[in-house]
């Protein structure tokens, strides 16, 4: 085989994790990457790195980096309308047993950043431009069209979660005063606001607002998700609507948010797609596999995983794409895909969320959460890693006399100005 052609669609975690590891093991793999944004999309809130993908970091020898530009974050705090700590639940300091906070707690452009570095060099990269196949795909992630048509069906077709919308912004004040444990602040309704400290010097607060519904509140759910499709600004005005009587600091975070020039809202949903792939067209991250709380693992995991296969497979696209849907649709189903946990983290009533404060106030208090990460480990109960082959990684030594071959790799495109794609 000659040389293996990529087209990659979106600049974004997954598409630049995959391609560092295909020309790990294809050096002369000719790589293009089309994005839809005029420049690299460094932006976005905090995520996190766990499960196999802190194997993977460690592999592309990126984890030092990435230890270096964490957020600091501690922990997290739930606090009453006083600001009052009700429990806390810190990071467990663990990589292999981790807690709300993980280990690898970074803002998303500085990841992105991390893993584009190495390759930008090497990769062809088209920017303000998409695939004609799929133009019309303006909106993708959670909601992916491309996943639609694809699969033949509706873009909602495959989101199992619907009932949790989130408000990501920059506020630019240290409403923290310097500490690194996140807040967690909760009022009737389902709604919180969630705090997280951002290290800049210049002093600055990551701000969240939540919005948590139930099947039984379809009018309120269906108010959210119109302003997601129609623009930040209605997202923006939603916001203030629900939270002005929401107490604790909501009048300093709403303003911040109005202020904030980074703001963006996404549906938290998950996407369980039937198949990943379609002879040579792959989904990967959030149009294949959205899941909250995992999901950049997921999507470092796909994309290690799609080129471990293209090796293992000698560049055979089909067999590749086939094996890489054998990996991961097994992993992914196996995840939770209840609505239940946030439900229960955000009641609807105060007695509904003094009940959860005392449960979790009782639960910290007497350490419990660390005494099961304890038990936990000393019994091998570590964090659910992916089974894949030990893929036979080639070094730069090996010569490669590759076939010419074409392969589109869907992924959600850079993030448009209104919606937010998880």
């Amino acid at each position: 085989m000659s040389n293996l052609k990529i087209l990659i669609s979106g600049s974004g975690i997954a598409g630049s994790v995959f391609a560092y590891c295909l020309l790990r093991a294809y050096p002369n793999a000719d790589i293009t990457i089309i994005e839809r944004d005029p420049s690299l999309r460094l932006t976005g809130a905090s995520v996190d790195i766990r499960s196999s993908a802190v194997d993977i970091i460690k592999w592309m020898g990126v984890e030092p980096t990435i230890r270096k530009q964490t957020t600091n974050e501690k922990g997290v705090q739930f606090v009453d309308a006083n600001g009052k700590p009700v429990a806390t639940l810190e990071a467990s300091g663990r990589s292999d047993i981790q807690s709300v906070t993980s280990e690898y707690e970074i803002f998303r452009g500085a990841l992105a950043k991390i893993f584009i570095d190495p390759i930008i060099e090497r990769v062809t990269t088209i920017f303000n431009e998409s695939i004609d196949r799929f133009e019309q795909c303006d909106d993708d992630g959670v909601r992916s069209k491309i996943r639609a048509a694809m699969l033949n069906t509706s873009a909602e077709e495959h989101i199992l979660s619907k009932g949790v919308h989130v408000a990501y912004f920059t506020i630019e004040k240290d409403l923290l005063q310097g500490g690194q444990l996140a807040k967690w602040y909760n009022t009737t309704n389902r709604r919180a606001i969630f705090l997280r400290p951002d290290p800049d010097s210049a002093g600055r607060t990551r701000g969240n607002l939540m919005v948590i519904t139930t099947d039984r509140e379809l009018e309120t759910r269906q108010k959210l998700d119109e302003a997601i499709r129609n623009s930040n600004e209605s997202y923006v005005t939603l916001m203030e609507e629900q939270f002005h009587d929401a107490g604790w600091m909501a009048p300093e975070v709403l303003q911040g948010m109005r202020q904030s020039d980074d703001f963006y809202c996404s549906l938290f949903g998950r996407v369980r797609a039937p198949k990943l792939q379609d002879g040579c067209v792959v989904l990967l991250g959030d149009a294949g596999y959205a899941t909250p709380g995992i999901g950049t693992s997921l999507a470092i995991i796909g994309g290690y995983v799609l080129a471990g296969e293209l090796l293992n497979h000698g560049g055979d696209i089909k067999m590749a794409s086939r094996g890489y849907e054998n990996v991961m649709l097994p992993y992914v189903n196996s995840m939770t895909n209840s609505e239940a946990p946030m439900q229960y983290l955000n009641p609807q009533t105060w007695w509904g969320i003094r009940i959860r404060n005392f449960i979790l106030g009782t639960v910290t208090g007497l350490k419990l959460d660390k005494m099961a990460m304890m038990v936990g480990s000393a019994l091998g109960l570590t964090e659910k890693k992916v089974a894949m082959p030990d893929y036979p990684w080639l070094t730069e030594e090996t010569i490669y006399n590759l076939e010419a071959e074409e392969l589109i790799i869907l992924l959600p495109p850079s993030l448009p100005k209104h919606y937010c794609l998880g």
